[in-house]
């Protein structure tokens, strides 16, 4: 892929990568259960950059790099598989479109579903020897509280960064 072979690109990534690998470190806890995190912005930006081939190399290298700096339980492909999704799924979403609210909703509504709500799910059952419907019944409230965080969190984040490209470069429409 041509993208690949773009210095830019990929520095750009390499930074958003670096910056979802710190970002994975921090985290604000709401409840036991519920906690605020931020290492899925920069997954995110590099989507709508980039497309959803990037956004996912982007997800796969983060969720990699992240694992290896510092390791908090027993490796599972499955969060690597949920991380290369919510790349795809925001360049999709993202990339060369306007940004509008509506359409930032519907990006993480369609990850959410795909990411947490099903592979999350399942790779937790499988990881934990759990039933799924007893995984699925503790996700649920957790999913449900963050999804209008995290809408907040990408409209709070995306927006900005896509009128500040758009006024340096002219690149970007309204965002």
């Amino acid at each position: 892929m041509e993208k690949f072979k773009d210095i830019r690109v990929l520095t750009i990534t390499g930074l958003l990568v670096a910056i979802c690998t710190v970002l994975g470190f921090f985290k604000i806890p709401v409840t036991n259960l519920i906690e605020i995190r931020f290492a899925f912005l920069p997954i995110a930006v590099c989507g709508a950059l980039f497309g959803p081939v990037i956004g996912g190399t982007c997800g796969f290298l983060s969720d990699i790099l992240g694992y290896l700096v510092r390791p908090t339980g027993a490796f599972f492909p499955g969060f690597t598989i949920a991380s290369i999704l919510s790349g795809v799924v925001f360049g999709l979403f993202f990339h060369q479109k306007q940004l509008t609210i509506p359409r930032i909703i519907l990006a993480e509504l369609v990850d959410t579903i795909i990411s947490s709500l099903v592979i999350y799910t399942i790779s937790l059952s499988i990881l934990y020897g759990t039933p799924l419907p007893a995984v699925l019944a503790a996700r649920l409230p957790k999913i449900l509280i963050m999804f209008p965080i995290n809408c907040i969190l990408l409209i709070l984040i995306l927006r900005p960064v896509f009128r500040r490209i758009s006024i340096k470069t002219g690149e970007r429409g309204e965002a």
